[in-house]
């Protein structure tokens, strides 16, 4: 193991799945239990968080050099943690850019910036090759990312990112560039009718989507979306964590599902059925765990 931070606490799942790709999961001695990639991570390692609450006695004892953390969600944790004397560090990363950054930052950190540079190449390559294909579609979707359901809120700017980049047009534009959930709250679910997305992709962070529940919503029946069955669902644990699997698994199921769309709304004969979109979005975005 190279010089370093030999005894790391992730308090949340971003962190973990880089260090596992980085090749330096030894340094790894807590998780958040949220943590899904790697599987066997879950497996491995001691679960000492959830997201804003934590097992502080116990990260304590677990003795770490360093504990990782993400935004000001989890600023409570850190803050009790540094008065325990613990070496802490929080990440804030809100943008694709910005990921890519954490990817680097965090490969310095352990001393794996060579390893750390080839997983950013990699992960661009994927988005450039979905940049150049969405050049290809015949149509560019309106698209309403939901991040949550009650309140309504949209997605956070990294999703509008990436939605842009598999050939879509985020609907929320003005809510997406906004750092806090709150802030991103929709107070009015006919906004949505009045913006009348194409298609609807909701990730509830970590809730499972109920299609029957917005096909309820009073007055949605004239969302262009709902009146096709353009309703999908993408894991938050594939585009909801602001690290490799977003840029990664996120992508190519954002892809699948606004490529399918595109090209049904350009050929309205060749009109796809909505399971047959989730079955080409979950066989597109093949995980890159085993």
């Amino acid at each position: 193991m190279s010089a370093g931070p030999r005894r790391i606490v992730c308090l949340s799942a971003e962190t973990t799945e880089t260090l596992y790709l980085l090749g330096e999961e030894d340094r790894i001695v807590g998780i958040s239990g949220f943590t899904v990639r790697p599987p066997r991570a879950r497996h491995e390692k001691l679960k000492i968080s959830g997201f804003t609450s934590a097992k502080i006695e116990r990260i304590v004892e677990l003795e770490p050099d360093l504990v990782l953390g993400f935004s000001n969600l989890q600023a409570d944790i850190a803050a009790e943690l540094a008065r325990k004397g613990l070496e802490v560090h929080i990440f804030n990363q809100r943008s694709v850019e910005q990921i890519l950054d954490f990817i680097g930052m965090l490969g310095r950190m352990v001393g794996a910036t060579d390893r750390a540079r080839a997983l950013i190449d990699r992960l661009r390559g994927g988005l450039e090759a979905a940049r150049r294909a969405a050049l290809a579609l015949p149509y560019r979707p309106r698209v309403y990312f939901e991040e949550w359901d009650d309140p309504l809120i949209s997605g956070i700017r990294w999703t509008a990112e990436l939605i842009g980049i598999a050939g879509g047009e985020d609907c929320f534009p003005d809510l997406s560039a906004r750092t806090g959930a709150k802030d991103r709250i929709i107070a009015d679910p006919l906004e949505v009718v009045r913006r009348a997305p194409e298609v609807l992709i909701a990730s509830w962070c970590g809730k499972k989507f109920d299609r029957r529940r917005v096909l309820e919503r009073s007055g949605w029946q004239d969302v262009p979306a709902v009146r096709h069955g353009r309703l999908f669902e993408i894991k938050s644990c594939d585009i909801l964590q602001p690290g490799p699997a977003a840029l990664s698994d996120g992508l190519r199921q954002l892809r699948a599902i606004i490529t399918q769309c595109a090209q049904e709304m350009a050929n309205p004969g060749a009109a796809a059925s909505g399971a047959n979109y989730a079955d080409s979005a979950a066989s597109s975005g093949r995980p890159e765990w085993p």
